[in-house]
């Protein structure tokens, strides 16, 4: 079983900047990937940003260049560093993790687990 809780949500003007933080818990050993997703009401949650044990990320392609995901693995930890924010970034933020494989990860295997989300909201 893997726990994650987001921060750093909050209200923001068109062009500043928010640092999501995401605190993982329990068999933290067998996380393999982990990202950022988001969600509008009304619209599908969408992947934000992606990032592979090793640090290989990747970005959809309306975020490139603004913002940064990085996971410290000594601290369980991974953050989302959004710059020059946009309205139409407004959404609840998930943290996500994907349960890999490795010795003692065979429980839970291929599961994926969730945060319950933090709120952005950017006025223009």
């Amino acid at each position: 079983q893997v726990h994650l809780v987001e921060s750093g949500g909050g209200l923001v003007q068109a062009g500043g900047s928010l640092r999501l933080s995401c605190a993982a818990s329990g068999e933290t050993f067998c996380i393999s990937t982990m990202g950022w997703y988001r969600q509008a009401p009304g619209k599908e949650r969408e992947l934000v940003a992606g990032i592979t044990k090793t640090s290989s990320t990747n970005y959809a392609d309306s975020v490139k260049g603004r913002f940064t995901i990085t996971r410290d693995n000594a601290e369980n930890t991974l953050y989302l560093q959004m710059n020059s924010l946009k309205p139409e970034d407004t959404a609840v933020y998930y943290c996500n993790a994907e349960h890999g494989s490795g010795w003692g990860c065979a429980t839970g295997y291929g599961t994926t687990y969730w945060g319950k989300g933090t709120l952005v909201t950017v006025s223009p």
